[in-house]
């Protein structure tokens, strides 16, 4: 039987006092928590979809951390029913319905919203879903014995100003601005590949570092390997996690890897 091997990091960067984001891990969720040692956990492929994802709650916004743990618990009760694109798109209309009901229940929590990237993984397929500005790619082989990342998700940003390369603005997010009506998740559908490996990150990791350097640090990681998928995941974690460090930190930084294997 295929398995999902799960390897994650969740911190608070340099700039920020506290982690404002969370994580989904099948059935496990770590919510504004920060740690520099990576966890991983191993969950077999069958009936029962595995739904691994990152939450980012907003910045400036009330309670983002509130907003981004509600969003990961009820993805990760829900996991076990994800098996269609219907069913994440309803429950990603839910968690937008929680996140809007708790704001209106407690004035503290008005405007509180939360972006969302993850992949469901189940036995014959994998169902890719993102609301905003946090990402999922698919690492692949790149040119020689480098490897690359094939961007999944769509990033729910305008674009740039002139001489940037990233936007801090997000036009669709879990509560907040967005109403009901204009909730339109992206999804992407995708064969379960034995081998295939995914990372998962809010933009803590990409707005700092450009995907060409992640694809870099994980071709080196990637030559260090001495075949133990978790170990090697687990440093592969440490280099994307120190090189948002160095180049500032600015954000909390929240990744995970995903490998399936048989």
């Amino acid at each position: 039987m295929p398995y999902v091997v799960v390897s994650a990091l969740s911190h608070d960067g340099v700039v920020r006092d506290h982690n404002e984001d969370s994580l989904v891990l099948g059935p496990w969720t770590l919510c504004a928590a920060s740690t520099d040692s990576p966890q991983s956990m191993v969950f077999p492929l069958g009936d029962t979809p595995v739904v691994v994802a990152v939450a980012d709650g907003l910045g400036g916004h009330p309670a983002g951390d509130v907003a981004s743990a509600l969003t990961a618990r009820h993805l990760a009760a829900a996991g076990p029913r994800l098996r269609t694109e219907r069913e994440v798109t309803d429950e990603l209309r839910a968690c937008h319905a929680v996140l809007h009901a708790a704001a209106d229940a407690d004035p503290g929590l008005a405007g509180m919203a939360t972006t969302v990237a993850g992949a469901a993984f189940g036995a014959d397929h994998v169902l890719v879903f993102n609301v905003g500005d946090s990402q999922v790619y698919a690492i692949t082989p790149d040119r020689g014995d480098g490897l690359g990342l094939r961007l999944l998700s769509t990033d729910d940003s305008p674009p740039p100003a002139p001489g940037r390369r990233t936007s801090h603005l997000v036009t669709s997010t879990l509560g907040g601005p967005t109403a009901p009506e204009d909730l339109h998740p992206h999804l992407v559908r995708l064969p379960v590949e034995p081998g295939a490996r995914y990372l998962l990150c809010t933009d803590g990791l990409t707005d700092p570092v450009a995907p060409e350097d992640l694809a870099a640090l994980l071709t080196e990681a990637e030559a260090e390997a001495d075949g133990d998928p978790q170990g090697d995941d687990q440093r592969a974690l440490v280099d994307l996690w120190r090189a948002a460090i160095r180049a500032g930190g600015p954000d909390n930084v929240t990744l995970a890897l995903v490998r399936i294997e048989d």
